[in-house]
């Protein structure tokens, strides 16, 4: 009786330690990023906007930069986009903020329908090939992702998914560099 005693205790206590290993492993995984805070953006490609305008990351140096890779197919990026629209575009276009919405390997007339039925006034580029996906993030890995970029061309956030604590904690990162002020990510 002693033994069986025993080994259920042992049986949870290994349970418990495995499942909390593998929970600490998760937070610390890379989201499929190739880039990491705090290094310079890839800025070797040109961003083709779907009214034809070209762009680049050189150009864009002394505005705060978020790139948002997006698709029409993701569920997920369709739930983020008002919320990027409302609390980001919005709210900072006027403040030396660029959001521009980097479309995942699709035609020119299929991105400009998302942009309408999407409802947002922030720009869409195309990506042909997810060649400029491919310089942030492994390809393999999916969209629904923002980059923040500071007035110097260096990622200071990146998010995964769209987790609204996560997107607040943004928000307060871009109000802070807009401001000029230090961001708390608290």
């Amino acid at each position: 009786m002693n033994n069986k005693f025993l080994l259920i205790v042992y049986l949870f206590l290994f349970t418990g330690i495995t499942a909390r290993a593998q929970t600490a492993d998760s937070a610390n995984i890379d989201r499929g990023y190739l880039v990491k805070v705090g290094e310079q953006a890839p800025d070797d490609f040109e961003l083709v906007l779907t009214n034809g305008t070209k762009t680049t990351l050189k150009q864009l140096r002394g505005k705060v930069v978020i790139l948002q890779f997006t698709a029409s197919w993701c569920s997920v990026c369709r739930q983020e986009m008002p919320h990027l629209q409302k609390d980001i575009w919005e709210a900072y276009k006027n403040k030396g903020l660029v959001l521009i919405g980097v479309d995942r390997d699709e035609p020119l007339q299929k991105v400009q329908k998302f942009h309408q039925d999407m409802k947002i006034t922030y720009d869409l580029a195309l990506d042909p090939g997810a060649d400029i996906f491919g310089r942030f993030a492994n390809k393999k890995s999916g969209v629904t992702r923002n980059v923040v970029i500071n007035r110097e061309g260096r990622i200071v956030y990146l998010t995964r998914l769209y987790d609204q604590q996560e997107f607040a904690s943004m928000v307060k990162v871009v109000d802070a560099l807009v401001n000029n002020k230090t961001a708390s990510v608290n």
